[in-house]
């Protein structure tokens, strides 16, 4: 009995640890086109006109606001910018994690 416990536990191990690798990775972020329609820099949030956003499940183009996680990002770009951002969804709400102007 002890003899075939052993391949079982064995497997049982591995599948566990390659099961827990993969389930661990995080997202990753895709950048998304945009366009700064509104920034309220007292609130910390950016309106941003854009392009699909796939990785937060958003299959349309829309015009939403979001949070930033770092304020100092607002005062990188300006209204009518076009921008190539990365956002998360958060406890919070979507939060821009990212923000450049579009070369």
């Amino acid at each position: 009995m002890e003899r075939t416990m052993k391949p079982i536990i064995r497997m049982t191990a591995a599948l566990t640890l390659a099961l827990g690798l993969t389930a661990g990775a995080p997202a990753q972020a895709a950048s998304v086109n945009g366009e700064v329609k509104k920034i309220d820099e007292g609130a910390g949030k950016i309106t941003l006109k854009h392009g699909p956003a796939k990785n937060l499940g958003m299959d349309e183009p829309m015009t939403m606001v979001y949070r930033v996680k770092d304020p100092v990002v607002l005062k990188q770009v300006k209204v009518g910018d076009k921008v190539t951002f990365e956002a998360e969804e958060a406890a919070a709400g979507y939060t821009v994690t990212k923000i450049e102007k579009a070369k």
